[in-house]
């Protein structure tokens, strides 16, 4: 271990492996700048609602805007959201002290969603990013199975412990606890995860920044987990970034010492599959975004990542595919646009074709009017956030500038088609259904867009 790169964080010392961590992360919380992301900014910055759009977008409209229930008089933000066989499942952040679980909305009526139930919630000094549901049906299980990261608030909470949960919620209305898959104490938890369905096979891919740097090794920051009993979930695979050979064997598990002679930031922060389950896409910060071939998960194959020119900032958050899995949208979550020796911006959107994952060709970016404006330093509110594909349509939800819609039919040129930025918005997740666009607003809750009358095109 280089005990100077302790110097360079906010942990320094002892600090750095103690059990002490910021009240929550979802960006790097090793930078040193110490902020956090919350609806705070968001006040000054779209006092004026805006809602635009063009092609398909031409008529949509906000049909829901709704608040989360209190429990006990607290009042949780919300984190990612997800839909599913008409449900909306909400993330929570970590507002009035988190443990606000992820909220289960009737969508029957997309113009007004019930709140009809609240689980995940029982682990103490925890908080619940990211959910996702599936139809399973294994052996051990027949159902509608979601899982649930799990992430410590501070981990000097005795009670407090991270990874992912798993619960039957084949009955929305009251979802039944099956099982957790829990991480190293040091560890925060599991920040972003995904399940996927091969052939039969339900499985995992769990995100959990610093695992590799805080447990020095000893569990890595991806995970890839047989969930066919979810009950007993078993942990297949981890990837080490070591096994690249730009990635010496020195690698401290976050500083590492790239070929373009800077020390860059790198740990997994999202991790998702396409649709069969073939191929994993690790957002693996200033390393880019790693694609995997998990096609025989006892036997996975590295296959390529994206990288970054010296003055640019990796910052690989999140991922998705469009045109059949042939072209890769990474979303890039720069809030530092000022940091030296790089270029002056906010994240922004970069668009690959990967039908060879082993020469990824870049085709183009994607900038809204939000990332060059740096006048204000750092900060949340400019920067990309999570992006969703339907069709030809990609979805970026963008913080105080709410949400961004994009024509990708020709994915080196694309086109903002849309915008939708309602008064004080600071949007965290987008999911889109056949019928309707959901997203999750921190400070307002569940807003429900519907286009062309409520029916996709």
């Amino acid at each position: 271990m280089n005990k100077k790169l302790l110097l360079r964080t906010t942990l320094t010392g002892a600090l750095a492996f103690s059990l002490f961590t910021p009240t929550a992360f979802a960006h790097d919380m090793l930078d040193g700048t110490g902020i956090d992301k919350g609806a705070n900014e968001a006040d000054s910055l779209n006092d004026i609602p805006k809602i635009s759009g063009s092609k398909n977008l031409s008529t949509w409209r906000e049909a829901a805007a709704v608040q989360l229930k209190q429990y006990n008089g607290v009042q949780n933000n919300t984190a990612d959201v997800y839909t599913y066989k008409g449900f909306a499942y909400v993330g929570t952040h970590t507002a009035s002290g988190g443990e606000g679980g992820v909220r289960i909305f009737d969508m029957k009526d997309p113009a007004n969603p019930v709140e009809v139930a609240k689980f995940a919630d029982d682990i103490p000094g925890t908080w619940q990013e990211k959910v996702i549901v599936k139809t399973v049906n294994t052996p051990e299980f027949k159902g509608e199975l979601a899982v649930v990261s799990v992430q410590q608030l501070n981990r000097n909470n005795p009670d407090s412990r991270g990874g992912f949960l798993l619960y039957d919620v084949s009955d929305p209305q009251n979802p039944e606890k099956l099982g957790f898959w829990e991480m190293d104490k040091r560890v925060p938890g599991t920040h972003e995860l995904y399940l996927t369905i091969q052939n039969g096979k339900p499985l995992v891919l769990s995100a959990n920044p610093y695992a590799d740097y805080y447990t020095h090794g000893k569990e890595k920051d991806f995970a890839l987990v047989d969930v066919s009993d979810p009950t007993q979930p078993e942990t297949i695979y981890e990837f080490d970034p070591r096994m690249l050979p730009e990635v010496s064997e020195d690698f401290d598990g976050y500083n590492w010492k790239s070929p373009d002679g800077k020390t860059r930031p790198v740990f997994n922060h999202s991790a998702m599959a396409d649709t069969n389950g073939d191929i994993a896409l690790l957002s693996f910060w200033d390393l880019g975004t790693i694609i995997l071939d998990i096609s025989d998960p006892n036997n996975v194959k590295y296959q390529g990542r994206t990288d970054y020119a010296p003055n640019v900032q990796g910052s690989a958050h999140s991922a998705a595919l469009a045109q059949g899995g042939n072209v890769l949208v990474e979303t890039r979550e720069v809030y530092n646009p000022t940091k030296q020796g790089y270029e002056q911006s906010y994240g922004y959107t970069r668009i690959f074709d990967i039908k060879d994952p082993s020469n990824l060709k870049e085709l183009s970016v994607f900038k809204t009017d939000l990332v060059d404006n740096v006048e204000d330093g750092v900060t949340f509110a400019n920067t990309v956030h999570d992006p969703k594909v339907l069709g030809n349509t990609l979805y970026l939800s963008h913080y105080a500038g709410g949400l961004f819609a994009v024509d990708i039919t020709n994915p080196s040129n694309p086109v903002q088609i849309g915008q939708y930025q309602p008064k004080d918005a600071y949007f965290w997740g987008v999911d889109i259904n056949r019928n309707y666009i959901v997203a999750s607003d921190m400070g307002n809750g569940l807003k429900v867009l519907l286009k062309n009358n409520g029916q996709a095109k």
